[in-house]
């Protein structure tokens, strides 16, 4: 399967393709039991789908005739480390923040 690369927060800023994702972390389910969700045609599902396949989020396993969409850590490590860097940078103005206090109130 040939798919284009999506950074991770233009993925998630699509509220189908979080639908699925929240679908997905309850249980591997078929194309076509995604589509059940959704007002939305088979292939417009399958489009996000490829989408969440391509930036690591789900991956696909062919089981018999059926392809099953499993959630993938992949493309929740890129959205981790960018608040993981913002949580380090308030942790460290929040203590400066705190030392300038406590040697005001000194």
């Amino acid at each position: 399967m040939t798919v284009q690369r999506f950074d991770a927060f233009q993925v998630i800023a699509d509220p189908s393709r979080r639908h699925i994702l929240q679908l997905l972390s309850k249980k591997s389910l078929t194309i076509n039991a995604l589509a059940e969700n959704f007002d939305m045609s088979r292939p417009a599902v399958s489009k996000h789908i490829k989408i969440l396949y391509g930036a690591g989020f789900i991956s696909i396993t062919g089981i018999g005739r059926e392809r099953h969409c499993i959630l993938k850590q992949d493309g929740f490590n890129e959205l981790q480390d960018f608040i993981d860097y913002f949580d380090k940078f308030w942790t460290t103005k929040l203590k400066k923040l705190e030392t300038i206090l406590n040697n005001k109130s000194k």
